[in-house]
């Protein structure tokens, strides 16, 4: 597999290639089977910040964000010739489905490491949970209260079943809809759609326990 280096958002595309910037994912991937190396290169610089983007809804630290976009694009490198147009998915569209099996694989896997000290509810983020539960209208709008907030999120998050934390991620906040996630995860739309609610039955409890 041809060593793929996680580097700065703002980075792009070596500038020894620069006209590889404008080819089609379709194209780099037919040249990366035929052992184009550059290719496959081009495809992880191209996608590896969406990945990220998406590997941070479910990790906390850093370095262990940067451990799965390794790992999706480790597991893409071994599976890029079931990638077919025939299926009508775009290449996007695919790998994302790519990585959320990776996601799911590493979500599991912590389950059975928990990182305990990671998912303890600070003191503000527990009088945050009790705010949202008897004060609905009565939570700040500052930025240490957003931060605190979305670090409050995925501490919650975390507590649920991966299949769980998957679509409520999904629905939530990456905002797809029922029939997008079917495609994503490779779920029936009416699974999607009982697994959404338990999942939201699910967290409910969660926050439940911290009130």
């Amino acid at each position: 597999m041809p060593l793929v280096k996680l580097q700065s958002q703002g980075d792009e595309v070596s500038p020894e290639h620069p006209a590889e910037n404008h080819v089609p994912d379709e194209s780099l991937v037919e040249s990366a089977l035929n052992g184009d190396e550059v290719a496959f290169g081009v495809l992880f610089h191209r996608h590896k910040r969406r990945m990220a983007q998406l590997a941070a809804k479910f990790f906390h630290r850093s370095e262990r964000i940067e451990d799965v976009v390794q790992d999706i694009f480790t597991k893409l490198y071994f599976v890029l010739g079931e990638y077919s147009l025939r299926e009508g998915s775009s290449f996007a569209a695919w790998l994302t489905r790519v990585a959320m099996n990776v996601c799911y694989d590493q979500l599991r896997s912590s389950r059975r490491r928990p990182e305990s000290n990671l998912l303890e509810l600070t003191e503000d983020e527990a009088e945050i949970v009790h705010q949202r539960i008897h004060k609905p209208h009565s939570a700040q709008h500052n930025l240490e209260h957003r931060m605190i907030s979305h670090d409050l999120a995925k501490k919650l998050l975390a507590r649920l079943d991966p299949k769980d934390q998957m679509v409520l991620v999904l629905l939530e906040v990456e905002g797809l809809s029922i029939t997008e996630i079917a495609e994503v995860t490779g779920w029936s739309a009416s699974n999607v759609k009982v697994r959404a609610h338990r999942a939201r039955l699910a967290l409910r409890k969660v926050v439940e326990d911290f009130v």
